[in-house]
């Protein structure tokens, strides 16, 4: 982890924080707000409230959450946050954002609301714990509200992707890529103290593309990396020091 400035760790699983903050790094915990998952301590207490929504087909054993329960919420901002902190980390790392959107879209009626309780928990987060340094991964849909509250918006995914149906990596759509660009570049806009950081995925082997993933997202202004599905391999830029 020498070569990196800003690292991102599991919140239960990790090495000693205090030589990497020690070392000038910036160290962030992983929390998942829109998933839980059935290694994690408090899974059976969410499932005996009756507040998931099914498994996630991609990830087996993480479950959705119902975002809207006031359940969550509470425990969220009580328990699951000042677990990451007392764990020495210097912010947090909030994933699964995305969620929301995904199930309020599959079952409009069902779900209603889900978006704007993903909107009103990261923003009690920060009202909470004022101080404490922000990395949201993707939630495009509410990130132009939230911005004046993160640090940093992790665009996972943006210009590649892994594809869990055929077991390959491949390009997202190219109006996609358009698309999340432009709202990107929009957020920036507004705030300019917003930094983007992309995560894009691709097999190791292929030099070539694997340039081509960081010399675009470079050019678009983007703090760029691009690494294995399973995340235990950072495939650093061909002739480029990290």
């Amino acid at each position: 982890m020498a070569p990196y400035d800003l690292i991102v760790l599991d919140s239960r699983y990790h090495p000693p924080l205090a030589p990497l903050v020690a070392a000038g790094k910036d160290v962030y915990g992983y929390l998942s707000l829109g998933e839980v998952e059935q290694n994690q301590p408090y899974f059976a207490a969410v499932q005996q409230e009756g507040i998931l929504r099914g498994e996630n087909p991609n990830w087996k054993g993480s479950y959705f959450i119902d975002w809207r329960d006031p359940r969550w919420e509470r425990r969220v901002l009580t328990e699951l946050v000042p677990f990451v902190l007392q764990q020495g980390f210097s912010g947090l790392m909030l994933d699964t954002v995305d969620d929301a959107e995904y199930l309020e879209t599959l079952d409009p009626v069902r779900n209603r609301g889900m978006r704007d309780a993903a909107l009103r928990l990261i923003r009690e987060i920060r009202k909470t714990y004022p101080q404490v340094r922000i990395i949201l991964n993707r939630g495009f849909f509410l990130l132009d509200a939230v911005a004046p509250s993160i640090q940093y918006v992790l665009a996972e995914s943006l210009m590649s992707r892994y594809d869990f149906q055929t077991g390959t990596y491949r390009h997202v759509r190219k109006a996609d890529y358009i698309e999340a660009v432009r709202l990107l570049h929009a957020a920036q806009q507004r705030h300019p103290a917003l930094r983007v950081l992309t995560l894009d995925y691709w097999w190791p082997t292929q030099a070539a593309k694997v340039q081509a993933i960081y010399e675009l997202e470079r050019r678009n202004g983007f703090v760029p990396y691009v690494a294995t599905v399973e995340l235990d391999q950072i495939i650093e830029e061909p002739g480029r020091r990290p």
